[in-house]
């Protein structure tokens, strides 16, 4: 059996023993069957169930509940959804990104009350969340982020901070200023997916872990097949994320984006009164190349971002959790972030896929006539959009219609990504221009252009 704790300092610290529950033995039916033990997969069945509790429902899971990006996540519950509000606005409409956000606002919030609610101590603190300029080539992104919720009658959820003012909350070395949300919080992600399981199988939800699906059949009759059996059902729900691309007909419908972490002790009453943070605010750069970082409950600086490669073919494997040169340059930039922590100690790195979509757009969908649901891609920003999914998903299934299954991710359709090699290609030349574009403006002081090909193929 695998040891579960040691692929995440979430799962090692959540308070469960880890040890998987039953796997599936033999064919079943039920009136609705979910892939996936990760948070999307939770989210919907325990709103199914508050909803209509006589319902059948089974959540088929490869290994254990979180084993996934649920329980090997940055810690970060906000309002910000993979495409940008900005983008929502161009596509959808003003009206359309508004609402989004107050959507995603609000799953904040009742990620808060669920877990108040079932007795699960998340270590959930609304201390907001910082986009910091280290340096002046940083500063026109944290403007023109601002400028974009005031576009959108949003204002009151941000606040543009000076240097002082972002010291006083956090003191980072060479940070000139920053954007302050408000609608962030930091939570202990490991224990939120656990306990939710637990909530799921109080109100009669069935989880089978070690139970690999290994296709689907939709239609009059549809079923997800696995190792051990099948799973009948009158609505079928695929929630596995990333690891979706290893199903045959979703193949080219996400690709596995490696973001990985690495984690200090924790830090000396001293080092804290020096750094502040007294709030854990979420806390990331401005970079193009993703890095971030999140405080502990026990006092420990987390640092991730992305930089691992892409690998062929979509290819999963634990042995790419752990990319030595990657997690080295986060462990550098927590000393240069920081410099009195030069000799800091750090006791956990690890990481895994996050599903990205081709637009970065998630979808939250629902064929009846297929008996198909699905919510996926949230391109490494899931805590709070898992929440509204399980709630659309919800919905959608029982038939009500509501503000949120009006929202523009509802129903979406996102392109396939390009076939191999195209998309190893494409991938890897976008994360090396990334680089390439990040290290030109630290050296210059100059903000990128948004006008390479680089960035215009990824503008969201």
């Amino acid at each position: 059996m695998k040891d579960y704790a040691s692929y995440s300092y979430w799962l090692e610290t959540c308070g469960d023993d880890l040890v998987p529950r039953l796997a599936l033995s033999g064919s079943v039916d039920v009136d609705v069957a979910i892939l996936g033990a990760g948070y999307s997969g939770l989210w919907t069945s325990y709103y199914l169930l508050q909803r209509q509790p006589s319902l059948k429902i089974a959540i088929i899971e490869k290994d254990i509940a979180g084993f996934g990006a649920s329980g090997r996540n940055g810690s970060w519950c906000t309002a910000h959804f993979p495409a940008s509000l900005g983008s929502i606005a161009n596509h959808y409409g003003r009206e359309q990104a508004i609402a989004l956000y107050r959507a995603m606002a609000g799953s904040v919030e009742e990620v808060a009350r669920v877990a108040a609610a079932e007795g699960i101590d998340i270590h959930f603190i609304k201390g907001g969340g910082m986009s910091v300029a280290r340096g002046p080539q940083q500063f026109p992104a944290v403007r023109e982020a601002h400028a974009e919720f005031e576009a959108l009658g949003l204002g009151d959820r941000v606040q543009l901070l000076d240097k002082a003012e972002t010291d006083a909350r956090v003191k980072i070395e060479g940070v000139l200023g920053a954007i302050y949300y408000k609608d962030a919080a930091n939570i202990h992600p490991g224990r939120l997916v656990r306990g939710l399981a637990r909530a799921v199988e109080r109100r009669g939800g069935t989880i089978y872990e070690q139970t690999e699906v290994t296709d689907f059949i939709t239609g009059a009759r549809p079923v997800l097949r696995t190792t051990r059996g099948d799973v009948r059902a009158k609505t079928i729900v695929l929630c596995g994320e990333a690891y979706l691309t290893q199903l045959r007909q979703l193949h080219r419908q996400l690709i596995p984006v490696y973001s990985l972490m690495t984690l200090t002790e924790p830090l000396s009453v001293t080092d804290w009164a020096e750094i502040g943070w007294r709030n854990r605010e979420c806390v990331d750069s401005c970079r193009l190349t993703i890095e971030y970082m999140a405080k502990t409950a026990d006092g420990r600086i987390l640092f991730g971002g992305r930089g691992a490669p892409y690998h062929f073919a979509s290819k999963i494997d634990d042995e790419y959790d752990r990319h030595g040169p990657t997690i080295r340059m986060f462990q550098d930039n927590v000393r240069k972030w920081f410099p009195r922590l030069k000799d800091v100690r750090f006791t956990h790195a690890w990481g895994g896929p996050l599903g990205c979509s081709r637009d970065f757009m998630p979808t939250m969908m629902y064929d009846p006539a297929l008996g198909l649901a699905s919510a996926r891609g949230y391109v490494g920003n899931g805590v709070a959009t898992t929440n509204l999914s399980g709630r659309v998903l919800a919905d959608l299934i029982t038939g009500v219609k509501s503000e949120l299954t009006a929202l523009p991710c509802v129903n979406h359709r996102s392109q396939n990504w390009e076939p191999e090699p195209f998309r190893y290609l494409g991938v890897h030349y976008i994360q090396q221009a990334y680089w390439r574009i990040d290290q030109k403006a630290e050296r210059t002081g100059v903000a990128p252009s948004g006008k390479t090909l680089a960035e215009r193929l990824t503008r969201h």
